[in-house]
């Protein structure tokens, strides 16, 4: 990497709220976007950038850098950038460069977030695309430039070749196993995901929804301590508490989580989410003390859809809950369901190619497929959720769909 190349460029929303181990904490940086980069070299860190049709780079914008010195044998330093533009004008068109009189990078370009709670965001999500054999990349490069999406949900990460996604459209993260090493250290340090958390869990809004992201890992790489388990815990049940107040939950109806491993799933593998006693789902009773499952947290506080990834298929379930089906009937499934309804999206592509399922599907599966692909999801408004499954292998064919209709949000809703 040359000291004179800007490599790795991504754009992430700050988040408009964080609940941190029962303290609230209000971040409110409206009309704002945060540009993140790594060079080899120290540089100074500048963003210039305009609107789309002005005068090219009217702006100019200056952050910070910190050092990462990666775990490995050779001990690699890289300087992480971090720029926030302020002040722009919401859903309005800008162009960028990001860098310093070292080095540029290309010219990309973004849409500021519309902060309307009555905004319809578009998103893509997908998880565990790797390195080698990244399938769905190129489809998404050009959905993504082609602004098909307002945000792209990604379910674990990879840096230089997502380039050519996040420098254009924002990119929100969870972590998943793949970045265990040293302690997720490169997650922690290399993305600026909102709050101060570390990028491990956090929450922000849009449109008329409120976005949770958080760790599964933290249930099962306990040698790094229980501690971030039960930190985990009591900050999204401080954020649940806040999201679920009337007030809020009246703005944004919809209340979203997306972790990287699933409660549920059909897949043959052995993992976590084909045993009942999903640790994820129901929590450790080896440990001390006994850590909490996520089930019925989010049941609790009512919320609407979960999404996840690890396995390497995509899986749709009925509304379930404790392992029954909670259909809102046998018509309409998904029109006012009893229960969570589980998305399973982690085939986009990956080194260890696909995962297999079982022969017989539970109870709670209601599509399933092994082709490499992706996931579309729009919030239509406060009571209309439509999400369609995206076949890479049948060259970008929709394969699977739901329209999601929550006339009551809220634990209340169940009943």
């Amino acid at each position: 990497e040359s000291s004179r190349n800007v490599l790795r460029t991504f754009v992430y929303f700050w988040g408009t709220k964080l609940q941190c181990s029962g303290n609230i904490l209000r971040i409110r940086v409206k009309n704002s976007m945060l540009v993140t980069w790594s060079t080899a070299n120290k540089t100074e860190s500048v963003v210039e950038y305009g609107l789309w049709g002005g005068k090219l780079f009217s702006h100019t914008a200056e952050g910070d850098a910190s050092v990462f010195i990666d775990g490995g044998p050779e001990n690699r330093t890289m300087y992480v950038h971090r720029v926030t533009l302020t002040d722009l004008t919401p859903a309005a068109s800008y162009v960028y460069h990001c860098g310093s009189d070292a080095g540029w990078s290309d010219i990309f370009y973004f849409t500021s977030l519309n902060e309307s709670v009555s905004f319809s965001p578009r998103f893509a999500l997908f998880g565990d695309m790797g390195n080698e054999n990244p399938q769905s990349l190129s489809r998404l490069q050009k959905e993504t430039q082609m602004g098909m999406y307002d945000v792209i949900l990604q379910n674990e990460k990879f840096m230089r070749q997502i380039q050519s996604i996040a420098a254009y459209t924002p990119y929100m993260t969870c972590p998943g196993n793949h970045e265990w090493a040293y302690n997720f250290s490169h997650y922690r340090s290399r993305f600026s995901m909102p709050g101060h958390t570390e990028n491990l869990w956090y929450s922000w809004n849009i449109g008329p929804a409120h976005i949770i992201s958080f760790s599964t890992e933290v249930y099962f790489y306990l040698e790094y301590g229980l501690d971030l388990l039960f930190r985990q815990y009591d900050w999204l049940q401080a954020d649940l508490q806040e999201a679920n107040r009337p007030e809020n939950r009246a703005q944004r109806p919809w209340i979203i989580t997306m972790g990287h491993r699933p409660m549920y799933c059909s897949n043959d593998d052995g993992d976590d989410c084909t045993h009942f006693q999903s640790y994820v789902r129901l929590g450790r009773n080896d440990t001390k003390p006994i850590a909490p499952g996520l089930e019925d947290l989010f049941y609790q506080y009512g919320v609407d859809l979960e999404l996840w990834a690890h396995e390497h298929t995509y899986e749709r379930l009925w509304p379930v809950y404790d392992y029954k089906v909670f259909n809102g009937s046998s018509e309409e499934p998904y029109v006012n369901p009893k229960a969570p309804v589980h998305i399973i999206t982690g085939s986009a592509g990956c080194r260890e190619k696909h995962d297999g399922f079982i022969p017989k599907p539970r109870d709670w599966s209601a599509f399933r497929s092994t082709d490499y692909g992706y996931t579309r999801m729009r919030l239509i408004n406060g009571t209309h959720l439509y999400l369609e499954q995206v076949s890479d292998d049948q060259y970008g064919k929709v394969i699977d769909q739901m329209m999601l209709v929550k006339e009551k949000h809220g634990g209340h809703a169940w009943r």
